[in-house]
Order: C-alpha cells, then sequence, then structure tokens
C-alpha cells in the first residue's frame, strides 16, 4: 500500500474526529468564509483552470464544458456554500427515542459517516460541493479529481484549507490526490482501515469500475440514461418546452435528457414541431422505423442507443403503442436516474409515477431539476441510483449515519 494515501488516510481520520465537535454556528461561519474565499481568490481559480483547459484541448467539448470554469461558475459555487450554510444541520438530532420494557432510555441520534472518499471526472465544482457537503455534515473528505482537472482542484482545495488552518481547524479534513493514476485511485478503494465510504461521480464506465472493485462501502452515484415519454393527453407547447430544456440545456450532464418516447396516437402531430425544435438547436435524432416514417430526417437507431447516456447533442426517439409500453422500455433501458411523462392525464400520470423504477420520476416537468441545488439541498454529493442508504440527490442527511444512546440505571439482562 501507498505509504503517502496511508498517511493521507490517517490525517483524515484525526480531522473526521475534530469535525465531529464542532457546533453548528462554527461550521456554517466556516462555510461562509470559504464562500468569501472563492470570490476573493476568483482570478486564481480561473488561472489555474485555463491550464487545465490548455492541457485539454483536445477534449470533446461535451467535457471540456465540465471542466470550464467561469466568473459565473465560481460565483454559483460560493453560492452553493452560503446555501449549505443556512441549512438544517443533521449532526446530532434525534430520530426517534423509547423506553424499553427495562426501563432503558434508547435514542436514536444522527452522527458523521467519517472520512469519505471521492474519485471523480472532470468536474472541479465537485470539489467545493463535496467539501462543503461534507464539512457541514463533519466528515472528513478525501477527493481524487481527473488528471483533466488538476490544477483547478488544487487551486480549490488550498484555498479551502487555508482557512481552516487561518481559524484554528484541521485543514485535512479537505485533501486531494495529488496523484491522479489509476493505480492510486484503485488503491485508494481498498484503504478500508481509514475510509468509511467511497462516492465515484462521473460516467458509467468509472462508476462500474468503482463499484466492482472496491472493497470501501460505496454509493453508487448514476449515469443518467433519462428518459422522456409524451403521452396522448400531452399539451404540444409543454411537451416541447420541456423536451427542449432537458436536452439541450446543458447536455453534457447525468440529468440531461436521452431518450424521447411518443404515444402512437400523437405521434404523427407532435413528432415533427418536436423534433424541429431540436434539430433547431443542433441535436441529433436517431429513432425507430416508426418515428422515421413521420419525420424523414430522423437517423436510424440500434439496438445500444436505447442504453446509452450520450452527454452529448444527440437523442434517440422511439413511437410507442401505449404508456404502458413506454413504461416497460424505460424500465428496461433506464439508469434509474430521472424520468418524465408530458400528459394532463391525471390517471395517466399517477400510473407513471407508481410504475417507474428510478430515483426521480416526474410529471410535466424537466429532468434537469434532478439537482441538490434544485431540491433545496444546497449543494450535492451526487445523484444515487441505487436503493441502499440513499437515493436521488445527496444532501446532508444522505451523509450521516445513525447510532444508538442508551441510558440506564443499573439494569442487567435476566
Amino acid at each position: 500500500m501507498n505509504e503517502a494515501l496511508i498517511q493521507i488516510g490517517q490525517q483524515a481520520k484525526t480531522a473526521a474526529y475534530q469535525l465531529s465537535l464542532l457546533d453548528t454556528v462554527t461550521k456554517n461561519r466556516i462555510l461562509t468564509l470559504f464562500a468569501e474565499a472563492l470570490i476573493d481568490h476568483t482570478d486564481d481559480i480561473l488561472a489555474a483552470n485555463q491550464k487545465d483547459l490548455q492541457n485539454a484541448d483536445q477534449m470533446p467539448a461535451k467535457f471540456s464544458d465540465r471542466l470550464k470554469l467561469t466568473e459565473q461558475r465560481v460565483a454559483d459555487m460560493a453560492a452553493g456554500l452560503r446555501q449549505v450554510a443556512t441549512l438544517p444541520d443533521p449532526i446530532g438530532n434525534i430520530d426517534k427515542g423509547w423506553q424499553n420494557d427495562a426501563g432503558l432510555m434508547i435514542e436514536k441520534k444522527r452522527v458523521a459517516l467519517g472520512v469519505i472518499a471521492m474519485i471523480f471526472e472532470a468536474r472541479p465544482n465537485v470539489t467545493v460541493d463535496a467539501s462543503a457537503l461534507t464539512f457541514k455534515s463533519g466528515n472528513a473528505v478525501i477527493l481524487r479529481g481527473g488528471k483533466e482537472a488538476l490544477n483547478s482542484n488544487l487551486a480549490l482545495t488550498n484555498i479551502l484549507r487555508t482557512v481552516l488552518k487561518q481559524n484554528g481547524l484541521d485543514q485535512n479534513a479537505i485533501q486531494i490526490l495529488h496523484d491522479t493514476s489509476h493505480e492510486t485511485a484503485n488503491e485508494l478503494m481498498h484503504l478500508n482501515q481509514f475510509v468509511d465510504v467511497l462516492i465515484p461521480r462521473g460516467g458509467a464506465g468509472l462508476i462500474q469500475a468503482v463499484v466492482k472493485n472496491a472493497t470501501v462501502p460505496v454509493i453508487e452515484t448514476g449515469a443518467g440514461n433519462c428518459h422522456v415519454y409524451v403521452d396522448k393527453a400531452a399539451e404540444a407547447q409543454m411537451a416541447v418546452d420541456i423536451i427542449v430544456n432537458a436536452k439541450v440545456q446543458r447536455p453534457s450532464v447525468c440529468n440531461a435528457a436521452e431518450k424521447l418516447l411518443i404515444h402512437q396516437d400523437v405521434a404523427e402531430k407532435l413528432l415533427p414541431p418536436i423534433a424541429k425544435a431540436l434539430s433547431d438547436h443542433g441535436v441529433e435524432l436517431r429513432g425507430d422505423d416508426r418515428s422515421r416514417q413521420i419525420v424523414a430526417t430522423i437517423k436510424p437507431a440500434v439496438e445500444a442507443d436505447w442504453s446509452t447516456e450520450y452527454n452529448d447533442l444527440i437523442m434517440a426517439v422511439k413511437v410507442v403503442d401505449d404508456e404502458q409500453a413506454a413504461i416497460e422500455h424505460i424500465n428496461r433501458y433506464s439508469t434509474g436516474h430521472s424520468e418524465v411523462i408530458i400528459s394532463d392525464d391525471y390517471q395517466s400520470g399517477q400510473e407513471f409515477l407508481n410504475q417507474i423504477d428510478s430515483a426521480c420520476v416526474y410529471v410535466n416537468a424537466s429532468t434537469r431539476f434532478t439537482d441538490g441545488f434544485e431540491f433545496g439541498f444546497g449543494a450535492e454529493i451526487g445523484i444515487s441510483t441505487q436503493k441502499l442508504h440513499a437515493r436521488g440527490p445527496m444532501g446532508l442527511a444522505e451523509l450521516t449515519t445513525t447510532k444508538y444512546i442508551i441510558r440506564g440505571n443499573g439494569q442487567i439482562r435476566k
């Protein structure tokens, strides 16, 4: 095992103990100082990010968009920090309390997980989001970002660590690995002695590699093969607006829509204007035979299209017989992230909500709202598509566990 990594783990464990003792007022004050420091050092952050962009000049546009920082994106990160400071602190909350037959007073109390490790790709905002949420929830964090964003991530973590040090706190509450090699990432996946949970955040390949190889407990965050189903009772303009927003606003992120299903009864009427609106925004459409008979410019889809997360201006289209066919298709090919039905029929909406097995299911709204900030969590550590411990956007509560506090007055078990 890498000695440097073991030291990082030991430092994180020590810092996590200090964090567990911090009061909410102190944590909120530090989060506000984090935000101020980011704004004060915006030029330094953008200069570091520019180095990353220059090094990654051959990167496809869908990935460089994730990597790029602007003055507004730095301001957004700072806003996220301030919002986390306003959120209720889950640490110390009592979920429930009772007295058992022996007279013991039992309480179920919220506590931090301890040390959280994160492996993520070229998205510097994850560095700040993860640091904010882990700090507020009393956890130390070990960050391993992609090599493409190394300069940006180092600049951001150095700013946050400096704030901690200046305020008499252990700066090792936030650590980032300078070594971005696969070997070090693999060793981090096996750092059971120090890491309590590992959260991968990125594409399907990264997530599956972590899930298959890690011995540290993993919370699986999701690739987003997200669907929009246009029901026969859909309102035309609403359908166009939602689909364009879900696909086009930011196509490189996991909550962008990748698939469009449309009821056969309205396909001839609604698919042409939907396809035109998407085409006007540069979206390439790939469809089944029925959709191509309606819109000639749609390219033929292959089987792999139905399970692919494009993260690009590409969308696959399928005409379905009815709502049940749409539900069956989605449950077969979805990654369990976010799905939408567009319909003015209440019963159709309810059936969709009840039968779709995904973390977030919408009626008449864009998939782009699957986001910790939009859900009121301030920021998010990731969007979990698994079912144990956490599901959907993970905020502060999902970064805690529980322990039982038991008070007696001399009881012994008979």
